[in-house]
């Protein structure tokens, strides 16, 4: 060949790149970043977009380089010329907001929108007390309900059984044997269903029940007045008087619900001239029975100390022995509360 003659192959023109589509630029871009190390979060796009995204990266075998780099300088320049990106839709944005909004403005926009919470639902479910949980179910099927059982864990779950009516138990217990054939897609569905429940219950301005809140009030009241508006309360409404006085523990009620086994702790919570002044001021007929049930449930010797110290405290004014009574039960309802002791439920009011 001559000096200045075009070989053949120099002579024949480039072909030009590969037409791609986006989907397939977006298979490639990903690939390309994979190959280079890059951490892709896939698992973060919607599952359709993973599905057609693992289809695209499966029907690409062989992409030439000018292709590529054609592809990859096409990305660069998006990059470059992008300022600022929003999240995807409104899941995208709650998302984004998630902790940053209020749990109901969430639940809210969700509702209005269609759209579904991310997540697994059943993590919030299985974090809810077994009282809260046995509360979303009661008007849900027993089949429902099985396969909440099924996804708590199971101390949960037996303290559930153990509080719902015996039949209604013995029902759902029976349909736990027929969830082997439930699909996972609907049991997303059962908790992302009761997920939505909860969140439609209106916003409540006290925590407890009213049943708690007047007991806890009558707890430190003066007896005298505690008996007044009881009565009060039974002529109202008896259902409700009953109810609070299941939750009202005074003094006269140590006898009958604190276990025997249990007066040792509460000594250890009372401090001793509480106590001795409590006991010393025990003489009606509706307390002396307490005090002479704590003294009997202690050792002999320390029985006697207190009796002495009883007899040289002398008498108790009415006002000062209620403190200290009060002071007492406050010290047993701090074990109750902390799940030291079990109170009994008996209450004779």
């Amino acid at each position: 060949m001559q000096i200045g003659q075009i070989s053949p192959a120099e002579a024949a023109p480039k072909p030009p790149a590969r037409v791609v589509t986006s989907q397939e630029k977006a298979a490639i871009v990903v690939r390309f970043l994979m190959t280079e190390g890059a951490h892709v979060p896939i698992g973060e796009l919607p599952e359709d977009l993973q599905a057609e995204l693992t289809q695209q990266m499966g029907s690409l075998r062989r992409i030439d380089r000018d292709t590529l780099v054609q592809v990859v300088e096409e990305f660069a320049t998006e990059l470059e010329q992008t300022g600022l990106t929003f999240p995807k839709g409104v899941a995208g944005a709650l998302s984004e907001l998630d902790g940053k909004i209020s749990a109901k403005a969430a639940a809210q926009i969700r509702r209005r929108t269609g759209v579904r919470a991310s997540g697994d639902p059943w993590e919030a479910l299985r974090a809810l007390e077994p009282e809260k949980l046995i509360s979303l179910i009661e008007q849900e099927s027993i089949e429902v309900a099985a396969v909440l059982i099924s996804k708590i864990d199971v101390k949960k779950a037996a303290d559930m059984l153990g509080k719902m009516p015996g039949e209604r138990a013995r029902r759902i217990t029976y349909a736990v044997s027929l969830t082997n054939s439930v699909t996972p897609d609907a049991v997303d569905r059962i908790g992302r269903a009761l997920i939505a429940q909860m969140q439609d219950e209106p916003e409540r301005a006290f925590d407890n029940p009213p049943v708690d809140r007047i007991g806890a009030i009558l707890n430190s009241s003066r007896s005298a007045m505690r008996d007044a508006l009881l009565d009060g309360l039974d002529e109202e409404d008896e259902s409700f008087a009953s109810e609070v006085r299941k939750a009202i523990f005074t003094f006269k009620h140590i006898a009958s619900r604190v276990d025997a086994r249990d007066v040792a702790s509460v000594l250890r919570v009372v401090d001793n001239e509480t106590l001795v002044t409590a006991l010393a001021g025990a003489r009606d007929e509706l307390t002396k029975p307490s005090a002479d049930f704590i003294l009997a449930n202690i050792s002999s010797r320390l029985a006697d100390q207190m009796r002495e110290s009883i007899s040289e405290r002398g008498e108790v004014g009415d006002e000062e022995a209620e403190t200290a009574m009060s002071d007492v039960i406050a010290g047993i309802r701090q074990l109750a509360d902390s799940g030291e002791i079990l109170l009994s439920e008996d209450v004779d009011a």
